[in-house]
């Protein structure tokens, strides 16, 4: 996959602004509004992640450490399927990010387990 899958291992850090914006801007003007809008630090590494008013659009945006880069998607049929509108962000997993781009239902993806060592009795 073409995208930030070199930073999505499982701790990859990953925000959702769940307000619409603008699909005009670039990744310049979006790194601006995680500052601006969020208080973010849009060159930190973390994966954010924005909708348009049209629920079969996204766009990500994030630092890869040689430069900031934005992934653009657009479903041919359907949608993504978006948290409720409100202010602010949300923190997705990996995986949840993963199920979201593919369209899925996100919200039915959890976070992996821990290993955990054997338990001997004694």
């Amino acid at each position: 996959m073409i995208g930030p899958s070199g930073t999505m291992g499982a701790g990859a850090r990953v925000m959702v602004a769940t307000r619409p914006v603008d699909f005009r801007k670039g990744p310049d003007a979006l790194a601006a509004l995680v500052g601006a809008e969020y208080g973010g630090d849009p060159y930190s590494g973390v994966i954010y992640v924005f909708r348009a008013k049209r629920a079969d659009r996204i766009k990500l945006v994030w630092w890869d450490g040689t430069g900031l880069c934005l992934m653009a998607k657009k479903l041919e049929s359907g949608g993504f399927k978006w948290p409720g509108i409100q202010d602010g962000v949300m923190r997705l997993t990996s995986a949840q990010l993963g199920a979201l781009l593919e369209g899925l239902d996100w919200r039915r993806v959890h976070g992996g387990r821990r290993p955990m060592a054997p338990q001997i009795a004694g």
